[in-house]
């Protein structure tokens, strides 16, 4: 009996090729291929890391040497000229110059531990109250209307909320022609927090943007007319190290709103008037509207 053999065509050792080896061969070269799309990825997405740190040192570093550099001038002219400097005026120049070093410094903490620290002594709170609560402790600026409703819990970190329901207000009050609306609603299973104003709103193409830290936008909405540019990137922090996301549309009034979606909780069980329960979310008593003029 022979036994049979393929032999490949122009093979120089005349052995059997296996069909199994070609596959294996094309297998590995996909395999190969799918490694080296990853690390170009990956490698994409270190140097876009890269440079986001880069811009951020160095908008971090400006703002920080800008009053500074006006602290140096106006004590080096006192020095110069001890005869013609009026002290009270310099000790009032130096101090907002110091005012706005350290809001600054405490606005990067903050944002710094807002971004790498587990939230930690979290409890079950209820929304309206923590709106109310940080509603009540604002001087006047603008008239703000509150449309929420009760028992809508989540597990807060108190501080942290009340820090993102300010910088969501600041941000509003800033901007706002006649008036901001927050509004606290149940959305499926997530808490859905919306401070809306009736400014001048944000590109839809700046929409991302606007929580990068430091960003600089148009003269409408720009930094002149507010703080480093860190309370909306602190506010995107916060929300991520609650669980939620935060996003930008357009306000019914003609501006932008913010909205701030968190997993919620249990609300905490707290008898109403007489003993008897308090209406519950989407309840006919629970949505009212509440004058938001805070007293002066």
């Amino acid at each position: 009996m022979h036994r049979h053999s393929h032999t490949a065509v122009g093979d120089p050792s005349g052995r059997a090729r296996d069909p199994h080896d070609e596959s294996q061969v094309s297998l590995s070269a996909d395999a190969a291929e799918s490694v080296l799309r990853q690390l170009s990825s990956a490698r994409r997405e270190l140097e876009r890391t890269a440079d986001r740190q880069r811009r951020f040192l160095a908008d971090a570093s400006h703002e920080l040497l800008t009053p500074l550099a006006g602290l140096r001038t106006q004590l080096e002219v006192a020095r110069l000229h001890p005869d013609e400097t009026d002290l009270a005026e310099l000790v009032d120049h130096t101090l907002r110059d110091v005012d706005r070093l350290q809001t600054v410094v405490s606005d990067l903490l903050t944002l710094v531990k807002a971004a790498t620290i587990p939230p930690q002594g979290t409890r079950v709170a209820d929304l309206k109250e923590l709106v109310l609560a940080e509603v009540s402790t604002r001087t006047p600026r603008t008239p703000t209307l509150l449309r929420l409703i009760p028992g809508v819990a989540i597990h807060a970190v108190e501080h942290e909320i009340h820090r993102l329901l300010g910088n969501l207000l600041d941000n509003a009050q800033r901007h706002a022609r006649g008036s901001v609306l927050v509004e606290v609603r149940q959305e499926g299973a997530h808490a859905e927090i919306t401070v809306s104003d009736d400014g001048d709103g944000i590109a839809e193409a700046d929409r991302e943007r606007v929580f990068e830290p430091f960003i600089r936008l148009d003269q409408s909405r720009g930094r002149g007319r507010g703080g480093p540019g860190l309370g909306l990137a602190i506010a995107r922090e916060i929300v991520r190290a609650h669980g939620g996301t935060i996003g930008v549309e357009d306000a019914p009034e003609g501006g932008v709103r913010f909205v701030v979606r968190l997993p919620l909780a249990e609300p905490p069980a707290r008898p109403g008037p007489e003993g008897h329960p308090r209406p519950r979310s989407g309840s006919p008593d629970a949505d009212r509207v509440v004058s938001g003029r805070r007293p002066g």
